[in-house]
């Protein structure tokens, strides 16, 4: 029987450190009353105890959740986990632990707060994602496809999948501003890692006229009759507009991805 501890959990944020601590947790028996990245903002009352990344305890974690759950709930998992929830790798935790009971009917349990939570998060992260795979525009910088995201969600490991399996042939760099981290993606593979106060290069001549021409077509296949800002704003909302093409004044679209 596992045993409530009033040591928590600190990890490097990463999915496979999180793993890790779920491995711990297992293996030590005890439940942390807090499990946090260590760059995350945190205010705590609870000594933390660092948990060293181990791929080994990850990969054992991973393949149980698909074995002991279904696949569903890995996915659930992953998806949750790079959500914008507070607090969500103790929730996360707390599902393991039910879903190791229970089995692929702990997916089914929408009464419980914590699956609930959970649910509600995971959903979130992937809409945010997907919208994000049609929302971001890349530029033309000497061969490389760059774009800048401000996503509410760790929305990069979510779609790197979608970028490497389209861009075959061309890199794509995507720069996530608000959680201060680069997507790089060549020949089927992406990497991610940190990066802080990162600025792309001023576009040359041929990527400010594809801008501009963008920016004209939009404009122009408007059909003034049947504008409805709030079916807009449903299908585009207001807070992606910030680093879209289309929506910059066409005097400063050339400035689009160097301003802060």
């Amino acid at each position: 029987m596992h045993q409530r501890t009033d040591i928590g959990y600190l990890y490097d944020g990463s999915y496979e450190g999180f793993l890790s601590c779920v491995f711990e947790s297992f293996e030590k028996r005890e439940i942390p009353p807090e499990i946090c990245a260590e760059n995350a903002p945190q205010i705590t009352i609870f000594p933390m105890r660092f948990i060293a990344t181990n791929m080994e305890h990850a990969r054992r974690v991973q393949i149980s959740i698909p074995k002991r759950m279904s696949l569903e709930a890995e996915d659930f998992v992953r998806s949750a986990f790079y959500s914008c929830m507070p607090g969500r790798e103790g929730s996360l935790l707390a599902f393991l632990r039910m879903g190791y009971k229970m089995g692929p009917r702990v997916l089914s349990c929408l009464t419980d707060p914590t699956v609930n939570a959970l649910f509600n998060a995971a959903r979130h992260a992937k809409s945010e994602a997907h919208l994000l795979c049609g929302f971001i525009r890349l530029s033309d910088y000497d061969g490389i496809l760059a774009g800048v995201i401000e996503p509410k969600n760790y929305a990069l490991p979510l779609i790197a999948p979608h970028f490497a399996d389209r861009f075959q042939s061309d890199p794509v760099f995507i720069y996530d501003r608000t959680h201060a981290q680069a997507l790089f993606v060549q020949d089927g593979s992406w990497r991610i890692f940190p990066l802080e106060e990162f600025e792309l290069a001023h576009p040359d001549e041929t990527e400010i006229a594809m801008r501009n021409l963008w920016r004209t077509f939009y404009d122009t296949i408007a059909i003034e009759g049947r504008r409805n800002e709030r079916c807009r704003r449903t299908h585009m909302p207001l807070r992606y507009r910030g680093v879209m093409t289309e929506f910059q004044p066409k005097e400063s679209a050339v400035s689009l991805l160097t301003e802060n």
